[in-house]
């Protein structure tokens, strides 16, 4: 890369973002090793580029390489086995996030990426266009989708907790 000041910057860039960029990459993928692996694949593109991303907003530029990372692998895997359990070795002992997770995989990739961006990183309509490269109205469409796909999947679960 060059200078150990990029390198350095690099560096706790990794260390800043590695739970964030973790957390997205399970909730889309629903499986801890292929979430490593993506998240390991976007920081080796974000290095290659870190030049030209430090100095604008890298956190935003690695969530759209994680985003499109991911969006090939789904694309290229279409005969993708599908399973009813999640692996025993989930990142939670939180058995309503591992319910989350389950739900989410039920969603199209398109409106997992949206609903995940929206509802959990928190990012704005623009900001999650812009992750993904699509129009603020698919942005408004793919989660109000989403989460109507979501809510029966969940419902038995959420009125679980209001019960405790």
């Amino acid at each position: 890369m060059g200078s150990s000041e990029d390198d350095g910057a690099y560096v706790e860039f990794v260390d800043a973002s590695r739970s964030t960029l973790l957390a997205y990459a399970w909730l889309l993928t629903g499986e801890p090793h292929a979430a490593e692996d993506l998240v390991q694949e976007t920081f080796v593109r974000v290095y290659v580029r870190w030049r030209k991303v430090r100095g604008g907003q890298p956190l935003a530029y690695a969530r759209r390489v994680l985003s499109n990372l991911h969006t090939d692998r789904w694309r290229s895997r279409r005969r993708e086995v599908l399973r009813d359990e999640v692996p025993e070795t989930a990142y939670t002992s939180d058995p309503m996030t591992t319910d989350l997770v389950r739900a989410l995989q039920a969603l199209s990739p398109r409106e997992r990426e949206c609903v995940v961006l929206r509802h959990h990183l928190d990012l704005s309509e623009k900001d999650t266009a812009a992750t993904l490269w699509i129009s603020v109205g698919s942005v408004k469409s793919y989660p109000s989708k989403g989460l109507a796909g979501l809510r029966p999947l969940l419902a038995d679960r959420i009125e679980e907790e209001r019960h405790v």
